[in-house]
């Protein structure tokens, strides 16, 4: 039986949340004989995506019949934009009888305002997961997941994540070795080392009201190497417990893991910009290497090594056949 797969778009919707999980689809069943994907907005017709390309035939949500997948494609205008009830009206239809409701992106926000997401763990793009997590208290946000699922509701991260989950539905729906293939078609990972920490600088700043405490974080935060859990209590003249009680109130965390995240967070920076990881590791006061690699495996889930390789250049210098290679042997 064919499984029917409904594409929820919109304008100023992000085209590669839709295009990329479309592709990986295609990709598993070129034959047409597995899925059934359409396309689906609230009214039908042309809908325009951010940069300006523009989708030619949508269904409407009313005409699109029952789904057994619904995904919902994101965009920056669900995030600063209330989201209409047009909108909110179509995805809840298209939803009724769907077996898998899933989204990409900000979509997520969608599903969160519909109350889907309540009382389950849920991801989006890690810019914006600080924000899903506070106007949604209900939902348990994870910032640094590519994609996860929670009973029949799919959340993935930042928007080229949506290969990732639409691979992992490929896996589920047909097998491993169709939706290997399709990684490898893709020249994509199965499966992601690391998650979204990975391409953030601080997957959430958090926002402090005491005016001493943001100062003191502001000042590490310019010079990590040069400040300690003892030197941080000392500038605001508190005891190093009262700190602690301070940064689980205000920041959710110790001082001691906050810390560490600022110094993980600078090694990035030297990292990229070229830095011998031994010179990294001292610049940022992690003081060695072993130590560097540690915090990166507890913070990024992969090593400075594998940080540098994925991040410091595109790899034009050096040569097609390298960059191929890895390729390979990683899928």
């Amino acid at each position: 039986m064919t499984h029917r797969i409904g594409m929820f778009v919109f304008d100023g919707m992000t085209l590669l949340d839709a295009s990329g999980p479309a592709e990986v689809f295609h990709l598993a069943d070129p034959a047409r004989q597995k899925y059934e994907l359409t396309f689906v907005s609230v009214d039908g017709g042309p809908v325009t995506s951010s940069s300006g390309i523009e989708l030619s035939r949508t269904v409407a949500a009313t005409e699109a019949g029952p789904l057994d997948t619904l995904l919902v494609a994101g965009g920056e205008n669900l995030i600063d934009a209330q989201l209409g009830s047009e909108l909110l009206r179509a995805v809840e239809l298209l939803g009724e009888e769907a077996q898998r409701i899933a989204s990409v992106c900000t979509g997520a926000f969608v599903l969160a305002e519909l109350g889907y997401l309540d009382g389950r763990r849920a991801t989006t793009h890690w810019r914006h997961a600080s924000t899903l997590a506070l106007r949604y208290p209900r939902i348990t946000v994870e910032p640094d997941v590519i994609h996860i699922r929670d009973g029949r509701f799919l959340t993935s991260a930042g928007i080229s994540a949506g290969i990732d989950l639409a691979l992992a539905m490929v896996e589920d729906d047909i097998g491993v070795a169709t939706a290997r293939n399709v990684a490898r078609e893709l020249v994509m990972f199965m499966q992601r080392p690391g998650g979204q920490s990975q391409y953030s600088t601080a997957l959430s700043q958090p926002q402090v009201r005491s005016g001493l405490l943001r100062s003191v974080m502001e000042s590490v935060v310019a010079d990590p190497a040069d400040h300690t859990i003892g030197s941080m209590a000392s500038a605001m003249s508190v005891s190093v417990r009262h700190l602690n009680r301070m940064f689980h109130a205000e920041v959710g965390v110790s001082p001691a893991r906050w810390l560490e995240q600022v110094r993980v967070d600078a090694a990035k920076s030297f990292i990229l910009e070229g830095h011998p990881l031994t010179h990294v590791a001292q610049q940022c006061g992690l003081g060695s290497d072993e130590t560097l690699r540690r915090a990166f495996a507890r913070h990024v889930g992969t090593t400075p090594t594998a940080f540098r390789d994925r991040f410091a250049t595109t790899g034009r210098d050096r040569g097609h056949a390298s960059t191929g290679g890895k390729a390979g042997a990683a899928l």
